[in-house]
C-alpha cells in the first residue's frame, strides 16, 4: 500500500512542484519506462503514461504524439546524447524537466557495473535554460535544491549546501 512517504526528498519536492504547476486533468507523458516516481505520480491521481524503453536519442516517435499536453522528463536527459533533438519532436505545450547540476567538487556520475547508468551530461543551470530557449521553450517557473547525504566527508558536507538538481517548467513559444 502506498504511504505519502517517499524514499528521498528529491521525490518530494519534484511531487511538489508537478503539484503546483500540472493539474491532474492533464495528459502525461513521462520520458522513460515506469520507475517508482511514474507510479507516485499515478497514485497521487495524475494521468501518466511511459514511453516504452525505446532509444529516445535516436526514435523520438513516441514524443510526435499529440494526445498529451505534458511531457515529464524527470533525471533522463543527462543519460542522453541528444536533448536537442528530444525537445524539438515534443508536441506537448509543457514540458517539466528535472536534471541533475554539475558539481565542482565531483565528477560526473559513471556507474562502474552498469554500461547505461552514467551522465553523459550533467548541466549548469544556463545550458538547460539555452537548451530550451533554443528548441522554442519559455521557462515558467524553476527551482534549485539540495540533496544530502548521510555520510561523513567534505562532499557531503558541501551537498547540504550546493544544490544539486534543476527542476523547470516550460510552455512551448507560441
Amino acid at each position: 500500500m502506498y504511504e505519502k512517504t517517499f524514499p528521498n526528498r528529491r521525490f518530494k519536492i519534484t511531487l511538489d512542484f508537478l503539484q503546483k504547476h500540472i493539474s491532474k486533468s492533464e495528459t502525461i507523458l513521462d520520458l522513460g519506462v515506469e520507475n517508482p516516481f511514474s507510479k507516485i505520480m499515478k497514485v497521487e491521481g495524475f494521468n501518466v503514461q511511459n514511453t516504452s524503453g525505446e532509444d529516445l536519442d535516436i526514435d523520438q516517435s513516441s514524443l510526435t504524439n499529440e494526445h498529451y499536453s505534458v511531457v515529464t522528463a524527470f533525471e533522463i536527459f543527462e543519460h542522453l546524447l541528444n536533448p536537442f533533438t528530444i525537445l524539438n519532436a515534443v508536441k506537448a505545450d509543457k514540458i517539466i524537466i528535472s536534471v541533475p547540476l554539475r558539481l565542482w567538487f565531483s565528477p560526473a556520475y559513471r556507474s562502474k557495473t552498469d554500461m547505461w547508468d552514467r551522465h553523459y551530461h550533467e548541466f549548469e543551470d544556463w545550458q538547460l535554460d539555452w537548451l530550451l530557449e533554443k528548441t522554442g521553450w519559455k521557462i515558467t517557473a524553476r527551482e534549485k535544491f539540495t540533496n544530502p547525504v548521510k555520510k561523513v566527508g567534505i562532499r557531503p558536507i558541501l551537498r547540504k549546501f550546493t544544490p544539486r538538481y534543476y527542476i523547470i517548467i516550460a510552455e512551448r513559444n507560441k
